[in-house]
């Protein structure tokens, strides 16, 4: 890709500090990066992230647990298969086809029953759901080896964190902002097409082994 653009759907491999670490767009289970990785470990050489690291990101309660495990500020997050959860609130469906991309952000009783039907598939899975502070705000940021473009202290830190805990180069950190705190609220791909023109230098910076910037 040296000097290119990067390509929809690829998977890079990028050789840095002895570990070969996998940019992907998408690292759910059974992707070809999913493989890549798996492949790698299978052959004993250190990888990043590790096929744990990237199963544990894509389910939201097990994300969570692992990053406050890690001292990363997370949302109250819980559990239901059919109750309209107390709203505000952000739901993910826990179904084997949903992606923590798909979230909804539910304000009103009529749309919390319609979004729960859907993720829910009528009953037949559970969903997550975290009750959102008054005044709340979420916002998505785009994380590239534990940088942002984003200038907020709090955020560039958590990205930091995250990584250190996570390994996974490429990812959207969604992020509900409080006027106290700044809480997680889930790990999400990142397509390379949603990339700003200043990420996508970053993440081509890092690519083509040049310095971190």
């Amino acid at each position: 890709m040296k000097g290119g653009r990067l390509q929809s759907g690829a998977t890079y491999q990028v050789l840095r500090d002895g570990r070969i670490h996998v940019v992907s767009e998408d690292y759910g289970y059974k992707t070809g990066s999913y493989y890549t990785i798996l492949s790698r470990e299978l052959s004993g050489e250190p990888v990043d992230p590790d096929s744990r690291s990237v199963l544990d990101a894509a389910v939201v309660p097990v994300c969570l647990d692992r990053a406050a495990r890690a001292g990363i500020p997370v949302a109250d997050s819980l559990i239901s298969q059919s109750c309209t959860p107390c709203l505000p609130a952000i739901l993910y469906g826990l179904n084997y086809f949903s992606c923590t991309s798909e979230f909804s952000l539910v304000r009103s009783q009529d749309a919390g029953k319609e979004v729960v039907r859907h993720i829910t598939n009528n009953g037949r899975y559970p969903f997550c759901y975290q009750p959102l502070p008054e005044a709340a705000e979420v916002k998505s940021v785009i994380a590239i080896f534990g940088k942002t473009t984003d200038h907020e202290p709090e955020i560039q830190a958590m990205a930091e964190r995250l990584y250190a805990e996570f390994r996974i180069p490429l990812m959207t950190m969604v992020v509900i902002r409080t006027r106290e705190e700044r809480l997680l609220s889930s790990l999400a791909p990142a397509r390379y097409s949603s990339l700003s023109p200043d990420e996508r230098s970053l993440l081509r910076a890092f690519i083509e082994h040049q310095e971190f910037l």
